[in-house]
């Protein structure tokens, strides 16, 4: 079994612009006389590798608590593509992760420099696949992300964004993604895995 750990490290992650950066504050030490090593930290639910619930851009969205596991949790399809992803760019790609698994199109990763246009979330959001993921920190352009999150969230397609697979080949994969449970929020950070069998 092979596993790769497709997610950033948190205090040296990619944040997206405008959004607070992690910090961390070791507020006890054994060094100093402490009877253990004790961290605090604080960061934005969307630093690094994490997940969106649709109320990240709906208000009455579901909550990242209240989304279910198996969106973030089951078989997936690694892709590369760098540039915008079409419409008849998103059809050819399902159509592909249809070829290896009769579950793998449900969970889509974009493996590149791609961002996802409005066009390709339409076919994304119709096919009702659960999840789609991509190495950069918003799924959408990163000047105008709104409509294809409203897009893809609408119909309750999360999205893993800043994931890194640079190191992992095209095809199917056991996919988890479960984020933190965050009671009320609206994504989560989570420490993604790829598992090949």
């Amino acid at each position: 079994m092979k596993i790769y750990d497709i997610s950033q490290e948190v205090f040296s992650c990619v944040v997206f612009p405008g959004d607070p950066a992690p910090e961390q504050e070791r507020v006890s030490a054994i060094a100093n006389g402490s009877v253990c090593n004790l961290t605090k930290f604080s960061m934005c639910a969307h630093n690094g590798t994490h997940v969106d619930a649709p109320y990240h851009f709906l208000d009455h969205g579901k909550r990242i608590h209240e989304v279910s596991l198996e969106r973030f949790i089951g078989p997936s399809f690694v892709i590369a593509h760098n540039g915008c992803v079409s419409g008849d760019d998103a059809k050819a790609i399902l159509a592909k992760a249809r070829q290896i698994d009769d579950e793998c199109w449900k969970r889509i990763l974009l493996k590149g420099d791609a961002e996802v246009s409005l066009e390709a979330a339409a076919v994304f959001a119709e096919a009702e696949i659960l999840l789609i993921g991509n190495e950069s920190q918003t799924i959408g352009p990163v000047n105008a992300p709104m409509d294809v999150h409203l897009k893809l969230l609408g119909k309750e397609v999360v999205l893993l964004e800043g994931i890194r697979l640079e190191e992992v080949p095209e095809g199917g994969y056991l996919l988890n993604a479960a984020p933190l449970n965050l009671g009320g929020c609206d994504g989560a950070p989570c420490r993604a895995v790829l598992i090949k069998g």
